[in-house]
């Protein structure tokens, strides 16, 4: 049992996996904080908006300061200006990883087209022999 675990545990597939996990981890936090850090008060200056992520409302009709003030008072809040964040950051990180795959793919397809086809060696063999006959 322990023998099977062990090649399940380290076959190629599996570590390219967690290896891919682990980047797409980094890669999303990037991309939240290019969200966060860079387009967001760009989107909030153009459109004379605050911070996306201080939108919020309460479900007891009292008006707070902040989020953490309404939630310290034990308030329910919908915090929707973070939806609006979360969305946009899934929106720039699947365009991104589009982007990123249709370069792959094209990468991949032009170096498909670059290497010629051998043709198999008993058919040049073959085309060898029909030559030297016709001759």
């Amino acid at each position: 049992m322990l023998k099977d675990f062990k090649e399940f545990a380290f076959k190629g597939n599996l570590i390219d996996m967690a290896v891919g996990i682990i980047i797409g981890g980094a890669f999303g936090l990037m991309i939240k904080s290019f969200v966060d850090n860079i387009m967001m008060p760009l989107v909030a200056g153009v459109f004379k908006l605050p911070d996306f992520s201080t939108l919020f409302r309460t479900l007891d009709g009292k008006t707070y300061e902040s989020i953490e003030k309404a939630r310290e008072a034990g308030a329910s809040v919908i915090a929707y200006g973070s939806f609006m964040n979360d969305f946009i950051n899934l929106i720039i990180i699947a365009f991104s990883l589009f982007l990123i795959v249709k370069y792959v793919a094209n990468a991949v397809k032009k170096k498909e087209e670059a290497e010629p086809e051998k043709p198999d060696p008993q058919i040049e063999l073959l085309t060898e022999i029909r030559d030297s006959l016709k001759k």
